[in-house]
C-alpha cells in the first residue's frame, strides 16, 4: 500500500511567494528596458540593479526610480 504524505501549507505559501516575486522583478525589469530615458547610463545601472539583486533591487526601482520618471515623462 501507498502511503499519503502531507505537504505543510506553508510550502505553497512560499512558492506561491516566489512566483509573485518573481513576476514583480520580470515587470519592473520589463519597464525599466522600455521606459527609461537612454540619456547617460542610467537605464543601464538600474537593468544591472535590478537583474543582480533581483527582488531588493526591483522594490527599489519601484519606489525610488520610477515615480521621478512618471512625475517627469508621464509614463
Amino acid at each position: 500500500m501507498s502511503e499519503f504524505v502531507a505537504v505543510p501549507n506553508f510550502i505553497f505559501l512560499f512558492f506561491g511567494i516566489f512566483i509573485v516575486g518573481t513576476l514583480f522583478w520580470l515587470w519592473m525589469l520589463i519597464d525599466c528596458a522600455v521606459n527609461e530615458t537612454t540619456q547617460g547610463n542610467e537605464k543601464v545601472v538600474w537593468i544591472i540593479i535590478i537583474v543582480f539583486t533581483h527582488l531588493l533591487g526591483a522594490i527599489v526601482y519601484y519606489l525610488v526610480r520610477r515615480p521621478k520618471r512618471k512625475q517627469t515623462l508621464g509614463n
